[in-house]
């Protein structure tokens, strides 16, 4: 399975407008090579460079399965981000560049989760139903 964006390279810069200085929206994803068998998409992204941790971004679960997730879309249902929201945070990094990590599971079942869960929550929920894993990471640095 691969997840690639056609608006930044694998390790290359998020674009502006995908951030908290632009206009803080979903980046459109492309996801190839989904296994045989897969029911459900999650997807996680997060920034593993933060001062106090790895700050979640995105948790989004129960995507129906289909080869992408649209600019400015929500694709399925949202769990909570460090931002205390149910919705896409984009890069917004204190200093320096950061990574940020555009994670997509493929599952072999949906799972009829609440919406607002933790990334915790998510990541133990799937963990006997991931039957792929994909990841893309794109960098910021705030201008």
């Amino acid at each position: 399975m691969r997840i690639t964006s056609p608006e930044f390279e694998h390790n290359g810069i998020i674009p502006k407008k995908f951030t908290c200085q632009g206009d803080d929206v979903n980046p459109a994803l492309s996801i190839e090579g989904i296994p045989e068998g897969t029911k459900s998409l999650a997807l996680i992204v997060d920034d593993p460079d933060a001062p106090m941790g790895t700050w979640v971004h995105w948790v989004v679960f129960d995507i129906p399965v289909a080869s992408g997730i649209d600019e400015g879309s929500i694709p399925g249902k949202q769990g909570i981000n460090d931002f205390r929201r149910k919705d896409y945070g984009g890069p917004c990094p204190p200093s320096g560049t950061h990574r940020y990590f555009f994670k997509i599971y493929a599952l072999d079942r949906e799972l009829n989760l609440k919406e607002g869960i933790s990334k915790k929550e998510l990541e133990s929920a799937m963990q006997a139903h991931i039957l792929e894993k994909a990841e893309l990471i794109g960098l910021y640095k705030k201008q």
